[in-house]
C-alpha cells in the first residue's frame, strides 16, 4: 500500500481534516466576537458549510478503518466543499459587482426542522450586510480567502479520493 494510501485511511488524515475545520470555526468566532465583524447570512452558510466538513471529519476518525464509513466522509466532504466554494463565490460576486435589485437576504433560510439561527443565535444569526467589505488581509477579502480555503478542500479531496475509498489491506 502506497503511503498516500495509508494515510487517506489513517484516523490522522481525519483528525487534519477536522482540526482545520475546528481552525476556522474559531477565526470565524474571532472576526465577529473580537474584531466586531458582523457576519452576513452568506457568513453564516460557510460557516455551516465549515461544520459540515468538521462533521465529515468525525465521520472519519470514528470510522476510518472502514471503507463504508469513509465513503460516507468523503460524500460530506464533498458536499460542504462544493456548497462551501459556490457560496463564497457568489458573496465575491455581491462585493465585487454590487447590484441593488440582487441582495442576501437578513434571516438565514435553514429547514424548519434545523433552525439553526434560533437555537444558537450568537452564532448562525447574521448581522452584517453582504456587500460591506469590512476586512482584507494584503489585499484579499474575507469571501476571497474563503475561495482558497474551499478550493483547497477541494483539491485535498480531489487527491485523497481514490485512496481513502480503495479496499483496506490486511496487514
Amino acid at each position: 500500500m502506497t503511503a498516500l494510501t495509508q494515510f487517506a485511511q489513517s484516523r490522522m488524515a481525519w483528525i487534519v481534516l477536522m482540526t482545520s475545520a475546528i481552525a476556522l470555526e474559531i477565526c470565524a468566532l474571532f472576526f465577529q466576537y473580537v474584531m466586531k465583524l458582523d457576519p452576513c447570512v452568506m457568513c453564516i452558510y460557510q460557516r455551516v458549510a465549515i461544520l459540515g466538513l468538521l462533521f465529515a471529519g468525525l465521520i472519519g476518525v470514528i470510522g476510518c478503518q472502514f471503507r463504508l464509513v469513509r465513503f460516507l466522509g468523503v460524500l460530506a466532504w464533498g458536499i460542504s466543499t462544493a456548497w462551501g466554494l459556490k457560496l463564497a463565490l457568489e458573496l465575491v460576486e455581491m462585493q465585487t459587482n454590487p447590484n441593488p435589485f440582487s441582495t442576501c437576504s437578513f434571516l438565514p433560510e435553514f429547514p424548519s426542522w434545523m433552525p439553526l439561527h434560533e437555537w444558537l443565535p450568537s452564532v448562525f444569526l447574521p448581522t452584517g450586510m453582504c456587500t460591506d467589505v469590512p476586512w482584507e488581509l494584503f489585499g484579499v477579502t474575507m469571501p476571497q480567502w474563503m475561495v482558497v480555503a474551499f478550493s483547497t478542500y477541494l483539491i485535498a479531496l480531489v487527491v485523497f479520493i481514490i485512496p481513502a475509498l480503495m479496499p483496506t489491506k490486511k496487514a
